[in-house]
């Protein structure tokens, strides 16, 4: 069997193994808000979330475009195998130390900053202008608009509802909980998925499979459903992070956490086309809805640690990927 087309499957599988990881790492993003309101128990919010993953993964492949050839430079052969491969071994690393402390940070960026290590690591170009563009401006600016629009909902549904009666306003939120959870899993699926027909569709042209950067329907079908599988597994533990320690949330506040967050994620993937973190998105659309009681509602302590995982993803990916593109060509040559 040719070394190549060995090097491509192992990536493939390795690449399916990351958007597993991914799914159960955040599958939290667009369930969380919905169980600790009491608006749907873990395992219904889960397969929920399963099942509207797998659809809005179905929907796009623009996301995907950007992550594949938008990053770095289409790498070409071995060399080429071996960066995406250290890439994803970078980006899996760092999902799963960080799943296993707790902490909501970004997949998307774990990715985005093994690509890079290991292609600096390969001395393989890196289309910074792109990095800047639809990374650095879309990671600072998306969880701005999400903490300032989750701040402005929050208070219009405030006002809009001054006058309601609680225990029946609580249950219509809770209703409407299912609705905005299905859409966060929607948008959720839009952006993650992609990501790994991105990197799944960079391997193909690296080998030579593919003659332009088209993502083939078999690669949509495997990173959706892969997904989809990851997040059924559940991520518990990311889980108690966003639905109760940053604040604890009423209905009202959960619909409006997620209204908002779903919003700019189908919003950036549809429109825009960059990868987002759905992670950052949603957390501070929650730490927006938090602020309309009172800054001090919102657990700071938590959100700081957070931000600190967030800044640290993108050169620890990068960091364990270039490492593990040495040991790649050491034992691989």
């Amino acid at each position: 069997m040719d070394a190549t087309f060995v090097g491509l499957l192992v990536i493939v599988l390795v690449a399916l193994a990351f958007d597993y990881t991914n799914g159960f790492h955040d599958a939290a993003n667009a369930i969380a808000v919905a169980v600790s309101t009491k608006a749907l128990t873990p395992r219904v919010a889960l397969a929920l979330a399963a099942v509207m993953n797998l659809v809005g993964a179905l929907l796009s492949t623009e996301v995907a475009k950007t992550v594949g050839d938008g990053i770095i430079s289409p790498p070409v052969g071995d060399e080429g195998l071996k960066v995406v491969f250290a890439a994803l071994i970078g980006a899996i690393v760092w999902n799963l130390i960080t799943w296993y402390f707790g902490l909501p940070s970004s997949s998307s960026h774990a990715l985005i900053g093994g690509l890079v290590g290991a292609a600096m690591a390969a001395a393989h170009s890196v289309q910074w202008m792109g990095i800047l563009d639809k990374v650095v401006i879309p990671m600072v600016v998306s969880p701005l608009v999400g903490f300032g629009l989750g701040y402005l909902v929050m208070l219009a549904i405030l006002w809009s509802f001054r006058g309601a009666n609680v225990t029946r306003a609580n249950r219509g939120f809770r209703y409407a909980q299912i609705v905005s959870s299905a859409t966060m899993a929607l948008g959720h699926g839009l952006q993650d998925a992609q990501k790994t027909m991105g990197v799944i569709t960079l391997a193909l042209f690296t080998a030579g499979e593919i003659e332009s950067f088209e993502v083939p329907m078999w690669v949509v079908l495997a990173a959706a459903l892969t997904l989809s599988a990851g997040t059924y597994a559940g991520g518990f533990r990311i889980m108690r992070t966003l639905g109760r320690r940053i604040i604890q949330l009423t209905p009202a506040g959960g619909f409006s956490a997620q209204t908002v967050a779903s919003g700019v994620m189908v919003t950036t993937a549809t429109v825009f086309a960059v990868p987002v973190s759905t992670t950052h998105i949603t957390t501070t659309s929650i730490m927006g809805v938090g602020a309309t009681r009172r800054l001090s509602a919102v657990r700071w302590g938590v959100a700081r640690s957070i931000v600190v995982a967030w800044v640290v993803t993108l050169p620890a990916a990068g960091a364990v990927a270039a490492l593990a593109f040495f040991a790649t060509d050491l034992v691989v040559g």
